[in-house]
């Protein structure tokens, strides 16, 4: 079977009709890697007695002639920021080198008890902070459409993973953008759900208003097929929503005739690649005569999304890595002389340039004399940003935005300049900061062969929409 053209239902079927096994797929997919991930680097570690012991497991179930789970035979990878029990889970960083969870996160359990196969930790920006995955401790992950090209980030080995064939689907992270961006850089679908759809319990956080668990796949099926069995409430997260969950594989089948559909104007201005706007146009005209009607809109607070993002992402951030100091678990310093050395080297060993870059930043909009001017002046403005994509879909279904600015990037093009690296967020943070579900789906190629993706957004919750709209563009 063709490993680069799998996707989960595909899969799914070729066991049960014994075309193929669960065992077979797994050996062939950590073949592939053992094989080809040297120049990709999206693998930091394979779940191989695991994975074996699951796929043997969904083998007796095809033989029993009953209707497969969900996921049944799956080969999946798991972005290293989520925790796998008994296996390296490192947040791509120096400070948690061997740190081997007692626990898996909850979405992976959820993943597995569907009947996916996981088979691999991938490569992220460290502590999922980045987007290009250059940030990583364990080396850059190169894009598998073009291997002089950023695969985007901080998800970036989840994206490159699906792309090369390494697995079926993915999960990755969202907290600013690192979901949707390097599925968008490397030709797959990626999905942001709403703040609460999906249980963070097992994410090792970065910013925890911000943080998001998200699939990726080869089609909005797949991510649709992931959703469904991840969302909904969990004991171990307070912040796991409890609004009912739809059937979002039914949704996709659902029509857009007569779906409102927003584009807004601040999104389509200067700096925005030529290609990626024709590429936009373009699945706006596909939505047009599927019977949606187009309307510009406005989002006026744009401008301070990226601002507002960089300060409160890092506040946080500043926050939850406090807990790393050398004492209670990961690396400590050999050395410290008294505690306060204990603290500081071990951090300065620990953490690799942009998280530290980013720690002190959130420390400093958090200390005193600071606060007020830059936190509490930021929570203002999310509210502000907010507000405008409440407005917008008062009067729209979904919104269609282009995914990135640019393509993919060269390798080593922004490391030298953070806030270029930081204002490519432009088009993503709006969504992570207002707490809406998003996704990017292919939309074709630049004319270098580069792959260009497509946003849509909807309001909280309204994933099933959302859905429905990604699908009509997909079909195009």
């Amino acid at each position: 079977m063709d490993l680069n053209t799998l996707t989960i239902e595909s899969t799914r079927a070729a066991i049960q009709r014994g075309e193929t096994t669960a065992t077979a797929l797994a050996e062939a997919h950590l073949a592939r890697i053992l094989a080809e991930d040297g120049t990709i680097n999206s693998v930091l570690a394979t779940t191989e007695e695991r994975a074996l012991r699951q796929a043997s497991f969904i083998d007796l179930l095809a033989k029993t002639g009953d209707p497969l789970p969900p996921l049944a035979g799956v080969p999946v990878g798991i972005k290293d920021v989520l925790t796998v029990k008994g296996t390296p889970s490192t947040a791509a960083s120096k400070i948690l080198k061997g740190y081997q969870p007692p626990y898996d996160a909850t979405a992976v359990r959820k993943l597995e008890e569907a009947g996916a196969v996981i088979i691999a930790k991938l490569n992220c920006d460290e502590f999922a902070m980045g987007g290009s995955n250059e940030n990583s401790a364990y080396g850059i992950v190169r894009n598998p459409r073009a291997l002089d090209r950023v695969p985007g980030g901080s998800s970036g080995g989840s994206a490159a993973a699906v792309a090369t064939g390494f697995c079926v689907a993915s999960l990755g992270t969202d907290t600013g953008g690192s979901v949707r961006q390097p599925a968008a850089f490397c030709g797959v679908t990626g999905l942001l759900p709403t703040y609460g759809r999906i249980s963070r319990y097992g994410l090792i956080a970065f910013a925890s208003s911000l943080d998001r668990v998200g699939p990726i796949g080869r089609s909005v099926q797949d991510v649709a097929t992931m959703l469904n069995v991840m969302a909904g409430p969990d004991v171990m997260d307070a912040t796991a929503d409890k609004t009912p969950c739809d059937d979002y594989v039914d949704a996709m089948s659902r029509s857009v005739a007569g779906m409102r559909i927003g584009v807004p104007k601040e999104y389509l201005g200067e700096g925005l690649d030529p290609e990626i706007r024709a590429a936009v146009d373009n699945a706006i005209e596909k939505l047009k005569a599927h019977g949606c009607t187009v309307h510009e809109i406005s989002l006026p607070h744009t401008k301070y999304a990226v601002p507002t993002y960089y300060v409160l992402a890092t506040a946080e951030a500043s926050s939850n890595l406090s807990r790393f100091d050398g004492v209670r678990f990961g690396h400590r310093t050999a050395e410290a002389k008294n505690l306060a050395a204990l603290y500081r080297e071990s951090r300065d060993e620990g953490f690799g340039p942009e998280v530290k870059r980013r720690i002190l930043l959130g420390t400093y909009s958090l200390s005193s004399g600071y606060y007020d001017a830059y936190y509490r002046k930021a929570q203002q403005v999310r509210t502000l940003l907010a507000r405008d994509f409440m407005a917008a879909f008062s009067d729209v279904d979904a919104i269609v935005t282009p995914m990135t600015p640019t393509p993919p990037w060269k390798l080593g093009e922004k490391t030298d300049d953070p806030v270029s690296m930081y204002l490519a967020d432009i088009y993503t943070v709006g969504a992570s900061l207002a707490g809406i579900c998003g996704i990017s789906v292919p939309a074709g190629e630049t004319k270098d062969g580069l792959p260009i993706g497509v946003q849509v957004l909807a309001g909280h919750f309204q994933e099933a929409k959302l859905l429905t709209v990604a699908q009509a563009i997909e079909n195009q």
